[in-house]
């Protein structure tokens, strides 16, 4: 039986999630695949330049990640403190980054007169807001949703890309933390696509050798 997202995702005993999602399609997401003979492994990079984009937009942090032939790894960790204290200000350009605005906010935003019921109104929506960009759900929703109409474009196809909701794992402690990020990071070398994590392109241990 599956097990509801508000269940499996209760920040008030830990705000760092292991997810993972998985193509359902035989194409591979990435990497070659042996039916059409194509070479998918660009595609690793719209994965990571779109996540590293949201994660500027919500108030969720990458804290390991691997791009792998027909999924993916993220450790995340949900910022609900940061998102509290970002102004309404705030909150209505970020989320505008990710979607139209909505009439009653933009008036408020241009410093038109507006009425008690209609400021209320702004300010549950901004609540709204604030709240969806601490939420893991609506930053995995963006980023496979984005991901899926790329590919199903590029592929002149339509019809489900991913074989179903994102699977998340709560890391409750500091010792499940760290072995989950090692897990990710070695996942190449696990499948054999990589010999050294320096190797392992498209994942966050490589990344950060390549920083230090």
């Amino acid at each position: 039986m599956t097990i509801s997202r508000k269940q499996q995702i209760d920040l008030t005993t830990t705000p760092y999630y292991h997810c993972i999602t998985r193509c359902v399609r035989r194409a591979f997401l990435c990497g070659d695949d042996r039916y059409s003979g194509k070479n998918f492994d660009y595609r690793r990079e719209w994965i990571v330049s779109k996540f590293k984009q949201l994660s500027g937009i919500f108030l969720i942090e990458i804290c390991a990640y691997a791009v792998m032939s027909n999924h993916y790894h993220l450790v995340l960790r949900v910022n609900q403190a940061g998102a509290a204290a970002l102004s309404d200000d705030e909150v209505v350009e970020r989320w505008r980054e990710l979607f139209k605005g909505d009439l009653l906010v933009d008036r408020w935003k241009s410093g038109e007169v507006m009425t008690e019921a209609e400021l209320e109104a702004v300010k549950e929506l901004i609540g709204v807001w604030r709240e969806r960009l601490c939420d893991l759900s609506w930053f995995m929703r963006c980023l496979n949703e984005s991901i899926a109409r790329r590919a199903n474009e590029e592929d002149g196809c339509k019809g489900r890309f991913w074989e179903g909701r994102f699977r998340s794992q709560a890391l409750l402690d500091d010792a499940a933390l760290l072995s989950c990020m090692a897990y990710v990071d070695l996942n190449p070398i696990r499948a054999g696509l990589a010999e050294t994590p320096e190797a392992s392109d498209f994942t966050s241990i490589s990344e950060r050798i390549r920083q230090w």
